[in-house]
């Protein structure tokens, strides 16, 4: 296909201006093979059928726009079909009733002892978190270590503390199990405590207070309370999932029991396939592994007979050779020991039937100091033997099917235990899971407050009810309704229709009881000051209040978080080149320009994202980035460019926000938007606006206070690198202030070529240093010797690319006589020694990125006078206001 035709015949360019079609007929311009088409011809004339005059196109439009008919499809199968809600939940849902009827502490069926497994870190931990409640432990203090189970008995009654032992896995080193290592807030573990319950569970989650985590921890403690449920994990967008899904992956949870359906699946940042087909394939390769170690355990026993070829016959030797074996260890034990366990602890080492098997295990497997202790990891051993046959039995039925779709179906409806899917995923695919059985009894759903009502109903109803009753035991609903709402596109949908409502705030404003977490841990103290008036009683976590990243200042700036004025550039603020595709050129630039100073400085580019509230805006950032940045490796390109709506959900350290308008506040005025904006950074925010449009804001007031309580014009000190000692709230000795976009791009292009002459000053230093040591090397050497030391070395580009990024992150070096760089920290008051470092090799193509840096388009070069030396680049003036002539091109 080359393209659609306007009206005269012309092929129509793909972009934002489309032809105004006077009719609904479309033209399409087709390349045809003209071999085919000969012989096409030549079958029409013999009499056959024209097959040009029948033609056929398939359109296939974009796959996110393109499920509305599967939607509307299970929309039509719900309601066709007899779909019941669990009946605990069913007045709640229609709105009428007692709000609280669905929390835990009223179902009949509560869970009254709970094993909360790894979910705290020690006793002091435990007691943290239930203060001012009776507990009681019979246990001595020496033996209350973790893991922990509680028994909550009726109200008023207190609680009883059950610590116990673990079984022993094994004795190899992958036989210990992954622990949960985050130490929850009293708040955090009421929602972990009600996740495990049945009944519904309304977490509420503001930014930062570790919403994931504790979700994570609920699948946990769900997986080993109730090892027979399964678990269905929702949420609105594949990010988010895919972040859910890792931290899933880091805990003690059998990863044969994990499945991640759709097609975000690649976004996972592991080496593994978790998808239906990928663990199909670890199945079928872990298998072989089990057998070959069945067949170990044969060789070491002497036993003959292929007992390796299937599951089947790995199952009968396990019956007859290896529990015999175990059967017999443990008679001879208890004969020897009689009635009285007079057993020495040399017995366990003589009878125990798989040394030969153990030998590759960390010796000595039995220390002999106690019997008991001996016992304990010899059942341990057996443990892991039989872990073995236990997963080869589960195993059978993939030797069993010969198709992958059969496997892929049966991991799917038997195996998984942990299933994982966006809302979207699940409409598209419940006609094909309710016809393959697919059952679950657990419902976990991230980011509820994004995602459509119905499309938070129909993951409810992926299975057939079971003799009239559906079999969901919890649904746990978290998400955050000061943030951002489900996008409708459709306006009358969205104010009429009310359809942006989200079923999760539906209940909050029905007066469902939820849990709100109270304690943030992301941002600064001063940053979370933005946001936090949003929410009844947002506190800080004591690291943020005593980790030293938070505790030293952002390197280069005044301040933690400002609000810079951009006036029009050019004349000019906000342009829209086409409807609702607003840019702010200035604004681009300026951002842009604190984007370079900052990586010249030291900061990592993979700490910097710079949001913008429109589409339009991003897409001109990423062509000034591009242009400025994009083929110098001293610069690169920042994590993420993308806008305030797309980003919810994520953070990093420094965040630079340009809010675009200078007419109207637009549809920042939505507080949620803000709430979003304000949430994303954790050490640093610098905010660019036209600061008279959005102060004077009555919405946007609290934020905004905030922020103009600095000053409206950047501060910068230069003079200081990164990392730096300066304490949060010490002011810089003697800061720079910038008045506008073109000062601070004059500054950047200056500051630029600094660092560069002194990057190649230390560069030839260190090459003088360098001849010198090889001249020195010479007396003490043999000629061999000293010809392979004059050999040229040869630097990879790559490398050069990674020193220089390294070298600028480094405070200022000089080098001394020893040949090795000395820290040397300028800052006042600094009482650190200095720290030694190895010689840096700094590239050798530092004149080549001098010279080709590109100047901003604002400033402005002095030519040189006739009879004079040639003004230099670091002399170049910047004029206060832009020539006329200067053109100004926007995306």
């Amino acid at each position: 296909v080359e393209g659609y035709l306007d009206e005269e015949g012309r092929v129509v360019a793909e972009g934002f201006e489309k032809p105004d079609y006077k009719t609904r007929m479309r033209t399409v311009r087709l390349y045809l093979d003209v071999n085919q088409y000969q012989k096409d011809m030549e079958k029409t004339i013999k009499g056959s059928e024209d097959v040009y005059e029948t033609f056929n196109i398939i359109m296939r439009r974009k796959p996110k726009e393109n499920n509305f008919k599967a939607v509307l499809e299970t929309i039509r199968d719900m309601i066709n079909t007899e779909c019941v809600v669990p009946a605990w939940l069913h007045d709640i849902f229609l709105g009428y009733g007692d709000p609280g009827e669905a929390h835990y502490s009223k179902m009949p069926n509560k869970t009254e002892t709970i094993d909360f497994n790894d979910t705290f870190l020690d006793a002091e931990h435990l007691l943290e978190n239930f203060l001012g409640m009776e507990i009681k432990c019979e246990a001595p203090p020496e033996k209350q270590i973790k893991p922990f189970k509680i028994n909550f008995p009726e109200k008023g009654a207190g609680l009883e503390v059950i610590p116990y032992t673990l079984p022993n896995p094994g004795p190899y080193p992958y036989n210990k199990p992954k622990e949960n290592c985050v130490r929850f807030t009293p708040t955090q573990i009421e929602a972990i405590k009600a996740g495990c319950n049945p009944g519904l569970t309304m977490v509420v989650g503001p930014p930062g207070t570790g919403k994931t985590d504790v979700a994570v921890q609920v699948i946990n403690n769900i997986y080993h309370n109730f090892p027979n449920q399964r678990t269905l994990i929702v949420t609105h967008s594949n990010q988010a999932l895919n972040q859910l899904f890792q931290k899933i992956i880091n805990l003690d949870i059998d990863e044969r029991h994990l499945l991640r359906l759709g097609h975000g699946e690649e976004g996972l940042g592991t080496d593994k396939d978790f998808s239906k087909y990928g663990r199909v394939n670890y199945i079928l390769a872990h298998r072989l592994e089990l057998l070959n170690e069945v067949g170990r355990l044969q060789k070491s026993l002497g036993v003959t007979g292929d007992v390796t070829y299937t599951c089947e016959t790995a199952g009968y030797f396990n019956l007859y050779q290896v529990k015999s074996r175990w059967e017999e260890f443990t008679t001879r034990l208890k004969k020897k020991g009689g009635s009285e366990g007079g057993n020495e602890a040399s017995d366990v080492k003589e009878f125990f039937p798989f040394h030969v098997y153990f030998s590759n295990a960390p010796q000595p497997i039995f220390k002999g100091d106690s019997y008991l202790e001996d016992l304990d990891q010899a059942e341990g051993c057996y443990r892991h033997i039989q872990k073995i046959f236990d997963q080869l039995e589960e195993f059978r039925a993939f030797e069993l099917m010969r198709s992958g779709l059969d496997r892929a179906n049966y991991l799917l409806v038997k195996e998984a235990k942990i299933i994982a899917m966006t809302c979207t995923h699940a409409a598209l695919t419940r006609r094909n899971l309710v016809k393959l059985g697919f059952r679950y009894d657990n419902i976990l759903m991230e980011e509820a407050a994004q995602i459509l009502e119905i499309e938070t109903f129909i993951p409810l109803l992926l299975q057939e009810p079971e003799d009239g009753h559906n079999r969901l035991k919890r649904v746990i609903l978290i998400g955050d309704h000061h943030q951002l709402p489900p996008v409708i596109k459709n306006m009358a949908f969205q104010k009429y229709s009310n359809m942006e409502q989200s079923l999760f705030t539906r209940f909050i404003r029905l007066g469902v009881p939820a849990i709100e977490l109270d304690k943030q841990g992301r941002s600064r103290a001063s940053l979370a000051n933005l946001y936090n008036w949003r929410y009844k009683k947002l506190g800080n976590l004591p690291h943020v209040l005593s980790s030293p990243e938070y505790l030293t200042s952002n390197p280069g700036f005044s301040f933690d978080f400002q609000l810079i004025n951009v006036e029009d550039f050019n004349g000019v603020g906000e342009s829209e080149p086409n409807p609702y595709f607003y840019q702010n050129l200035g604004e681009a630039e300026y951002v842009v320009a604190v984007y370079m100073y900052m990586r010249l400085l030291g900061y990592k580019s993979e700490e910097i994202t710079i949001l913008t509230t429109y589409n339009g805006q991003k897409h001109l950032i990423r062509d000034v980035v591009k242009q400025r940045c994009g083929d110098n490796p001293v610069f690169g390109f920042p994590k993420t460019i993308t806008t305030v709506d797309r980003y919810q959900g994520s953070q990093n350290n420094y965040i630079l926000l340009s809010l675009v308008r200078t007419k109207t506040v637009g549809h920042l005025r939505d507080v949620r938007r803000l709430i979003v904006a304000m949430s994303r950074a954790r050490l640093g925010l610098y905010v660019f606006a036209r600061v008279g449009i959005f102060a004077n804001c009555y919405e946007l007031t609290p934020a905004f206070k905030q922020l103009l309580k600095n000053p409206t014009e950047l501060h910068i000190y230069p003079d200081e690198r990164c990392p730096t000692t300066r304490k949060t709230g010490e002011l810089p000795p003697a800061a720079k202030v910038i008045k506008d976009m073109p000062e601070m791009s004059k500054f950047v292009y200056d500051f630029y070529y600094q660092v560069i002459e002194r990057l190649m000053k230390e560069r030839d230093e260190a090459d003088r240093r360098k001849e010198a040591a090889q001249t020195a090397a010479h007396r003490f050497q043999t000629p061999k010797e000293a010809k392979t030391l004059d050999a040229p070395i040869e630097e990879d580009p790559e490398k050069k690319k990674k020193n220089l990024e390294e070298t600028l992150a480094q405070p200022f070096l000089a080098i001394d006589d020893v040949g090795v760089a000395e820290d040397r920290d300028d800052s006042e008051g600094s009482d650190d020694e200095d720290v030694v470092h190895p010689i840096r090799i700094i590239p050798s193509n530092l004149q080549d990125m001098r010279d080709e840096f590109q100047p901003f388009p604002h400033v402005k070069y002095e030519e040189a006078e006739e009879g004079t030396e040639e003004q230099t680049r670091e002399e170049a003036v910047m004029e206060s206001d832009p020539p006329e002539e200067t053109a100004v091109t926007q995306t």
